[in-house]
């Protein structure tokens, strides 16, 4: 047997190189998501190991990377509702996003007046149904129909939230950016 039959051997080096090549990305999202380090490790933990559980329900030829954005996310959402913990943003935990945020999209040089810090902390004032759509389409570049299979709707609604988000997103930006609006204290 050369190790990709049916067997545990065979299903575990398929779903090396089929799943495990996209940890980086579910580590970048999961911490978009949950804002600190400690908690996008144990998310991308548990969502490699419900992705290896279910491995056998992932359909061959399929966006293998949307699919596990996707447990990631439903992972992230039950996590929330078991602790109904809210996030807050921690500038000690969280690093700084890199890279550019929207290449190819007119707001590009205003995020580019951005740090990554203030990127982040916008990213995280946004609700969640928003936050999820942005994450996808602008840092992680899916499609609007491979948000619509993570999050779990239609593309109109991708769409509609993605619009909203970048909104939002860009309003939060501007207030973190604006001259002369510095916080005492913080």
């Amino acid at each position: 047997m050369e190790g990709t039959g049916p067997g545990p051997q065979g299903r575990r080096r398929e779903f090396e190189e089929v799943a495990l090549v996209h940890l980086h990305v579910l580590y970048g999202a999961a911490l978009r998501l949950a804002g600190n380090q400690a908690e996008a490790e144990d998310l991308v933990q548990d969502t490699a190991l419900r992705a290896y559980e279910f491995f056998h329900q992932f359909a061959p030829g399929t966006n293998c990377k949307a699919w596990l954005l996707r447990i990631l996310y439903r992972t992230f959402l039950n996590r929330r509702r078991a602790v109904r913990l809210t996030v807050a943003y921690d500038d000690d935990l969280a690093p700084p996003v890199g890279g550019s945020a929207t290449v190819g999209n007119p707001e590009e040089d205003f995020l580019r007046k951005a740090t990554g810090e203030e990127i982040q902390r916008a990213l995280m004032v946004l609700p969640e149904k928003f936050r999820l759509p942005v994450i996808l389409a602008d840092l992680e570049g899916l499609t609007y129909r491979e948000i619509a299979e993570v999050c779990g709707c239609p593309v109109g609604t991708v769409m509609s939230r993605l619009h909203r988000g970048r909104a939002h997103l860009r309003e939060a930006l501007r207030e973190l950016l604006e001259p002369g609006r510095v916080e005492d204290g913080k």
